[in-house]
């Protein structure tokens, strides 16, 4: 993008396209008695509305200046974060055991499509922890650093 405003822009096309998407398959999905065909779109409808609030959040990131978060903020969103890595990885693992054994091409191909999402929401779990939480994050030590790094002596008389 040329610049910041043509990316809000974009941003902002993009969220509304997404609500489209979803209010359209919902509609759709009244009249479709197929269980894969319907779970499946339902499931593109669920993306959809995870990409508008996603595009969202962007736009947010953009447009409004951002709060540091507190050392328990941080804890708190770091746990989770961790302990849903876990349950990801179990997840994998589940289904990458089972999939061999499944005869059903329908299944096979129901339960291939999960677990490609798995395994994208374990990648995204692990960046989000390094790149969104750390990043936004001011710690403890991060103020001390703050308020001692210009000052002389850093509070002893003389150096």
């Amino acid at each position: 993008m040329s610049s910041k405003n043509a990316l809000i822009d974009f941003i902002e096309k993009q969220i509304k396209v997404e609500n489209e998407i979803v209010d359209s398959l919902n509609e759709s999905l009244k009249n479709i008695g197929n269980p894969a065909v319907k779970g499946v779109l339902k499931g593109i409808s669920l993306d959809s509305s995870k990409h508008a609030e996603m595009y969202e959040s962007a736009f947010k990131l953009l447009t409004v200046t951002q709060q540091a978060l507190s050392q328990k903020h941080l804890d708190e969103q770091k746990s989770l974060i961790e302990k849903h890595i876990r349950i990801e990885a179990e997840l994998i693992k589940k289904i990458s055991d089972v999939l061999p054994t499944v005869e059903n091409a329908k299944v096979k191909l129901l339960l291939t499509a999960i677990l490609a999402d798995e395994r994208r929401h374990h990648e995204l779990l692990k960046e989000v922890l390094e790149i969104i939480v750390r990043g936004e994050t001011i710690t403890e030590d991060d103020w001390w650093d703050i308020l001692w790094k210009n000052v002389p002596f850093h509070g002893a008389p003389g150096g």
